[in-house]
């Protein structure tokens, strides 16, 4: 180490809030920063490791050795080590090298840093997340966007498989390349956000992104952080809000990252009953340890922060909550009330919702992923909730793509899957989503989930789309399902963009596009999406016919939209009970022609002033087969009032 004083970033209040849990700007002290120190230009390193006996900087700057540039505990008893070294630049590879209390030598990336390489070695690179941001109008009223008020409608990717290199198949494009792409096809296709499967560094292709190693670091497979904030400032300047996916539940066991980071566990739970996770055979973090939290927490405000993310979409929430959780009796211990809820973990991530929401208000978003009807995610923390903005609506997607899987002739017998999600949809408010989970491992493309022949599957799915779209709830819709990807989906591969040179792919397309622009525009689809006075049903049980009808409702009373679903392949005519006085016009027809539809045209052939479904006026309307009809309620027409001229006498 050169013989200069150290100045440590870190102050007293520094200490006691990370010992507290309550420190969320750690990046701002950990890691490697570049800083003068008594006048020399240098990088100062700081990292926690308390249970170490000694810790080194290691690089290409010193040939990897151990012994040349040590750090100095601090004398404040918080486990950080700290120092400073002369010359170095951005861009230099660096490690912890960790002599463990057994003395053992462990080569750790940096967890703070900014960068890591893209190899079995995975050093971490110094570097820095200076960028020149453009998105100030986006940034002003972002709220409106992320507002529950606002249409919702999230296009989900992962970005190594969206679209190749077209002159190179095997290689995957830079995040400025996929800006270039991705903006006009999400204005195009009128999605509100895109959600990205965890962009933070992940040594393993096969796990999607989600066993990170580098929680701060925006993975270098597609470019640098400042091509990252290039690709979410241009979705920002074309009024395009950007999800993280935020993984805190795991980490893998790799030599690199987290796992036994001092020779101790310093960051998932010693007990594996709670530490260790059996399906994905990675470690889960000790929400107990302040430090942690302290990490965890400051690992969310740095992509609000740093990346200007939205919102961040908190992976495998279930598995964070549930002490038992893919664990057999005997394998989990309850919780001092004899429950299996994780206390410590519940508390973790009510402080975390606190925390963000505290500094960045109702301009950003949380979702979690979360498949159990476990009581009040998305209440206020200080009702007794666990705070979270939304959560996915799991069981409206399997109970949808079971009722899809059956024939049209036997869905009468499966009427009430797709009125079950009434029951309790305002419980909570929910994302609705058709997620990637959902077409591999053998589950098949959402396509040939459902039933029938070729014209049946896209009518089928095209209908589903209708009443996705229109029903309570924000949206979620996996890359490929948008024009019917036929195969799975394979995170090595490009999806199939040559599938729509067929006009059933492209009327799929055109569907989707079409149904983001009545969703965006139709103030009755969004404006109560997360109340109950924005939806009303009409016809819930005619399971004979397997037709579907239901009122969206606006704030305003005129603003409302009559959705009519027929799920079987048949043509009819279809009595409708409506409020007196109201008229109602066609505005949607998934089955008309340019969605590679029959072409079979709804009309409302008749009205009349008669008690029908419990309405004192019905309407009558031909209904297309297979498909999803929108009506609007017109409005009234309003006359000026004369105005009468008052002579004097």
């Amino acid at each position: 180490m050169d013989s200069v004083t150290i100045h440590s970033l870190f102050t007293e209040q520094d200490i006691y809030l990370f010992k507290e849990g309550k420190h969320y700007k750690l990046y701002d002290k950990f890691g490697a920063h570049s800083i003068e120190n008594d006048g020399i230009q240098g990088v100062y390193f700081s990292v926690w490791a308390p249970n170490a006996a000694k810790v080194s900087v290691i690089g290409n700057f010193n040939s990897w050795n151990h012994r040349e540039h040590v750090l100095y505990p601090r004398w404040d008893g918080s486990g950080i080590w700290e120092g400073f070294i002369a010359g170095l630049t951005w861009g230099t590879l660096y490690k912890y090298a960790i002599e463990t209390a057994h003395g053992e030598i462990l080569e750790k990336s940096d967890p703070y840093a900014l960068s890591w390489e893209q190899n079995l070695q995975a050093a971490s690179l110094i570097s820095t997340t200076w960028y020149e941001w453009g998105d100030e109008e986006w940034m002003s009223k972002r709220w409106e966007k992320n507002s529950i008020t606002a249409p919702i409608s999230v296009y989900e990717m992962h970005l190594a498989s969206w679209m190749k290199n077209e002159y190179d198949p095997e290689k995957v494009l830079n995040y400025r390349d996929i800006a270039d792409k991705l903006v006009p096809y999400i204005l195009e296709m009128g999605f509100t956000h895109v959600e990205f499967m965890p962009l933070m560094e992940y040594p393993y292709d096969p796990s999607w992104g989600y066993q990170i190693t580098g929680f701060f670091a925006a993975t270098s497979r597609f470019g640098s952080p400042q091509d990252l904030m290039y690709l979410i400032d241009t979705l920002h300047k074309n009024n395009i809000g950007v999800i993280l996916d935020w993984v805190p539940s795991h980490f893998p066991g790799d030599a690199n990252g987290l796992h036994r980071f001092d020779g101790s566990y310093l960051y998932e739970h010693e007990d594996p009953r709670k530490g260790f996770h059996p399906d994905w055979k990675s470690y889960i973090f000790n929400y107990g340890r302040n430090e942690v939290k302290s990490f965890l927490i400051s690992n969310a405000m740095f992509w609000l922060d740093r990346y200007h993310a939205d919102g961040l979409r908190v992976d495998a929430v279930t598995s964070m909550l549930h002490l038992d959780y893919s664990r057999n009796e005997g394998e989990w211990e309850p919780n001092i009330y004899g429950e299996n809820v994780n206390l410590e973990a519940k508390t973790f991530l009510q402080e975390f919702n606190t925390a963000v929401y505290g500094v960045f208000g109702n301009s950003i978003m949380t979702i979690a992923e979360e498949s159990s009807d476990f009581p009040m995610l998305t209440k206020p923390v200080y009702a007794g909730g666990v705070g979270f903005g939304m959560k996915w609506m799991m069981g409206w997607m399997h109970d949808t793509l079971d009722y899809f899987k059956e024939s049209p002739s036997d869905r009468k017998f499966y009427h009430h899957k797709l009125t079950f999600a009434s029951m309790y949809v305002f419980n909570e408010n929910y994302m609705m989503p058709l997620s990637h989970d959902e077409v591999v491992h053998g589950k098949s493309s959402l396509i040939y989930k459902m039933a029938g022949d070729e014209w049946q599957k896209f009518a089928n799915l095209r209908a589903l789309y209708v009443y996705m779209f229109t029903h309570p709830g924000a949206k979620l819709l996996f890359m490929g399902n948008e024009f019917g990807q036929t195969r799975e989906w394979n995170f090595r591969q490009s999806l199939d963009w040559h599938l729509l040179q067929y006009s059933v792919h492209k009327g799929l397309q055109a569907l989707v596009r079409d149904l983001n622009h009545l969703y965006r525009t139709e103030k009755a689809m969004y404006e109560s999406q997360f109340s109950s006075d924005g939806f009303e049903w009409v016809q819930a049980d005619d399971q004979d016919n397997s037709v579907y009808i239901y009122l969206r409702k606006g704030k305003n009373k005129d603003e409302v939209c009559m959705v009519i679903l027929n799920l079987t392949p048949k043509v009819m005519d279809y009595k409708i009970g409506v409020d007196a006085g109201t008229h109602w016009k066609v505005i949607f027809n998934s089955d008309d022609e340019q969605y590679a539809g029959s072409g079979v045209h709804p009309d409302i052939f008749r009205e009349d002033q008669e008690d029908w479904m419990n309405h004192p006026k019905s309407i009558s309307i031909r209904i297309s087969p297979l498909a999803g009809i929108v009506l609007k309620k017109k409005k009234e027409k309003t006359y000026p009032q004369k105005r009468i001229k008052l002579h004097k006498r």
